[in-house]
């Protein structure tokens, strides 16, 4: 199975809009994946369940053009300030370049505290119903919750340096924040536990050199922890997303209690061979991933995406649970003809 939307979008110049959710399946991109013979698993901009907030907490989302270029503003507005970040569009690699992180001290940061710690969620089943009918054999549906507290911070309002002065020069104002962050993530959780998905989405987009298995331990593994035994307790698969350095990643977030790393990517692009990311994991970890994002390139000979898929099958000797994938996502301007290659290897040297 694979994401191929962010292909899709490029291939096909679609818009790539992070100020919207889509409230109804993305038909075309899903008969995309049927035609090609690629099970469909990952609505990225689904939205199946609605957020609100605290009576004066104002939110927004708005759009500029300056200089011809998208961008995109974020703004809260609450009692204790404002805040807001920005993100400008790469034509290039089809994606958002954050422009303005929108946290830089400490008042900054009670202002994000004080909005995310009040939101409230309402079940949107209706729509993920909507997209797994439009699916229906060819893949399944995972629902995505969003970041921890943690992540908020590394991956939308502070970046990676300013969260690490953040947690050396007020690491009691960051616990602090980071926790009412997570305490209403979970409040979340505990709405999608009771939803039809089979398979919940987590994750930070993990990497071992960002957040280390000490810095985890610190900052995330009680959260994630807390929220995968309330989502068991309800029958549900957890997978989290790791796209980054999966050196004493894998092992931290199997431990946390996961079923499933997502977007897992080997060698040459990633820190761990197939064989290196199984001993890692363990033998009942699910490994979902395999193929780098710079083997779907042109610039690279066929020859080396064939035999990293076959490298990543070769996984079936130590049992069933992994799942052919690709590194994360198919990337913009891919060879076409790879994902077929790709299905008929899977086809052919996939099977017991």
């Amino acid at each position: 199975m694979l994401d191929l939307s962010h292909w899709f979008y490029h291939k096909h110049r679609r818009p790539w809009d992070l100020s919207v959710s889509y409230e109804e399946p993305e038909f075309e991109l899903i008969a995309f994946h049927k035609q090609v013979g690629a099970g469909f698993y990952l609505p990225n901009l689904g939205a199946f369940f609605s957020t609100t907030h605290a009576p004066d907490v104002q939110v927004s989302a708005t759009k500029d053009f300056p200089n011809g270029v998208p961008r995109i503003t974020w703004r809260y507005e609450t009692p204790l300030g404002v805040i807001e970040r920005k993100r400008i569009w790469q034509a290039g690699s089809y994606s958002w370049a954050i422009e303005d992180w929108g946290v830089k001290d400490e008042k900054d940061l009670k202002v994000l505290g004080c909005a995310l710690s009040g939101r409230q969620f309402a079940p949107r089943w209706d729509r993920w119903r909507a997209w797994a009918d439009a699916v229906g054999t060819m893949g399944v549906v995972y629902l995505p919750v969003g970041y921890s507290g943690i992540g908020q911070l590394l991956n939308y309002w502070m970046g990676i340096e300013t969260t690490m002065f953040a947690v050396v020069d007020y690491p009691g104002l960051v616990r602090e924040v980071v926790d009412q962050i997570n305490e209403n993530n979970l409040a979340l959780i505990d709405l999608i536990a009771g939803s039809p998905a089979e398979i919940v989405l987590m994750g930070d987009n993990f990497s071992g050199d960002i957040q280390p298995p000490r810095f985890f331990e610190a900052w995330s593994k009680r959260y994630y922890a807390e929220a995968i035994r309330r989502l068991h307790q309800q029958g549900k698969f957890v997978a989290v997303h790791i796209d980054g350095r999966l050196r004493g990643a894998l092992k931290m977030i199997g431990a946390a209690g996961a079923d499933c790393a997502d977007a897992v990517t080997p060698t040459p692009m990633g820190d761990l061979t197939p064989e290196e990311c199984r001993r890692e994991a363990g033998p009942d970890f699910i490994l979902s991933g395999g193929v780098p994002p710079n083997l779907w390139l042109p610039h690279t000979p066929v020859q080396d995406f064939e035999q990293a898929v076959l490298a990543w099958l070769e996984l079936k000797k130590h049992g069933p649970r992994f799942i052919a994938n690709a590194g994360d996502q198919v990337p913009p301007n891919a060879v076409a003809e790879r994902i077929e290659i790709m299905r008929d290897l899977v086809e052919a040297h996939g099977k017991y």
